[in-house]
């Protein structure tokens, strides 16, 4: 696995450059649209570094994408099956989250991904990281909280729950073991 999140973050740190030459923006520019810093774009953009969730959702945002896009454009080969060895995983520096992109293709709406968030661990991501795609969350195993614009979702196993209109949302696995989720979204 740890082969899968070393090519995603390559992918991500050549997708990431390609977005910002394709506009014509330096550092500067990228650094004044999303908030992140030059050295740490930077250092994404080498793949020195792995950028945290938070930090693509700045990204993605200054290019007008979501993280599923851009994710999508980093993660996607173009094929119609998706072998689960090739299944591209991406962990979270920071919080430890690990990301695997189940089912993507630039001509299909429709994404799945697989994510394990560890015990105790939260990660909070911004209205704009939604206002492109609707998504349906199912609970695998443990226990998750989801906090969307206010509203507390607590969800346990087989639990599931579709998302409503695009708000900042928190999701905390508050117990002490791992939580195993499936996303559904569709991009509009």
């Amino acid at each position: 696995m740890d082969t899968l999140v070393d090519d995603l973050s390559q992918r991500l740190a050549q997708r990431i450059r390609l977005e910002r030459d394709g506009r014509g923006w330096s550092l500067a520019d990228l650094a004044q649209r999303s908030g992140v810093s030059k050295a740490t774009i930077s250092k994404i953009e080498r793949a020195e570094v792995s950028p945290t969730a938070v930090v693509l959702v700045r990204l993605a945002s200054a290019f007008d994408l979501t993280l599923a896009g851009l994710m999508l454009r980093a993660e996607s080969q173009g094929e119609r099956v998706s072998r689960a060895a090739d299944q591209p995983v991406w962990r979270d520096p920071e919080t430890g989250y690990l990301r695997k992109q189940v089912f993507v293709r630039p001509d299909n709406p429709v994404e799945i991904i697989r994510v394990e968030m560890p015990a105790r661990q939260r990660v909070t991501l911004p209205a704009s990281s939604y206002t492109h795609i609707r998504q349906a969350l199912w609970v695998l195993s443990g226990s998750l909280v989801i906090t969307e614009g206010g509203t507390r979702h607590v969800l346990s196993a087989g639990d599931c729950l579709g998302f409503g209109p695009p708000a900042e949302t928190t999701f905390a696995n508050e117990a002490a073991s791992p939580c195993t989720y499936v996303v559904a979204l569709a991009r509009n």
